[in-house]
């Protein structure tokens, strides 16, 4: 129904375009920043990240898919995917260093982590049962007001969990990739002025979060605006 909803496409078009871009700007950065060489692996970088902090528990695996790589809190791991954890180059470094950074979070109580990880259940659920019910209120709006109207102001409950994920994530994100970069200089393990070739990738990924959080915070006020414009 909302894909047929002109008024929905106007709310979303704008960041499901910047996400869009963003996707293909990750894949075309990290494929051109593979090319340029480094010292040692992201699975190497990382290590030496890790240890460098006394974090010898973390441990470092290898997991299979394209840009898989992430942090599990749950288990101390950092997984990386294969062109990451093998590959020596400077894209390989930035993303390896990146989940490292997520790890050094999780030791110090990072607080807008600790705050994301308490959002996730809240995030997961809404995702799916928030936007069902708004979209089926948004239906029987039309054809029982009262009922519609109290299915759609639930989903809008639930999925402002998921707003609420993606806002709090873009901290966390942003902090992580700033440590990655940071301990490359420092640890020697880039040149200062290689640092560039790191940032790109990083930036490029910040991208990706960025346009989610707008998905997000604009499927929200398309459903707030629905809900308001059937009260007048």
């Amino acid at each position: 129904m909302l894909l047929f909803d002109p008024i929905y496409l106007l709310f979303i078009a704008p960041p499901l375009l910047l996400g869009l871009f963003a996707q293909w700007r990750v894949k075309s950065t990290f494929a051109s920043m593979s090319q340029v060489p480094a010292r040692m692996s992201g699975a190497q970088a990382a290590r030496q990240m890790l240890d460098s902090a006394g974090l010898h528990q973390v441990g470092v695996e290898q997991v299979p898919g394209h840009l898989s790589d992430h942090y599990d809190p749950r288990a101390k791991v950092l997984r990386l995917s294969p062109e990451v954890y093998g590959g020596r180059s400077m894209a390989a470094l930035g993303v390896a260093c990146h989940e490292a950074g997520h790890a050094f979070q999780d030791a110090k109580g990072y607080a807008p982590l600790i705050i994301r990880n308490m959002a996730v259940p809240a995030a997961n659920f809404g995702s799916n049962i928030g936007v069902t019910l708004a979209t089926i209120g948004l239906f029987l709006s039309y054809q029982i007001p009262s009922v519609g109207n109290l299915l759609l102001l639930a989903g809008i409950v639930l999925f402002a969990g998921v707003v609420f994920f993606q806002v709090v994530n873009l901290p966390v994100e942003f902090d992580a990739s700033a440590r990655a970069r940071r301990h490359l200089v420092s640890a020697n393990l880039i040149a200062a002025n290689e640092e560039h070739f790191v940032a790109k990738v990083l930036n490029a990924a910040a991208l990706t979060y960025v346009a989610g959080t707008l998905q997000a915070i604009m499927t929200l006020a398309y459903f707030i605006f629905r809900l308001m414009g059937d009260r007048r």
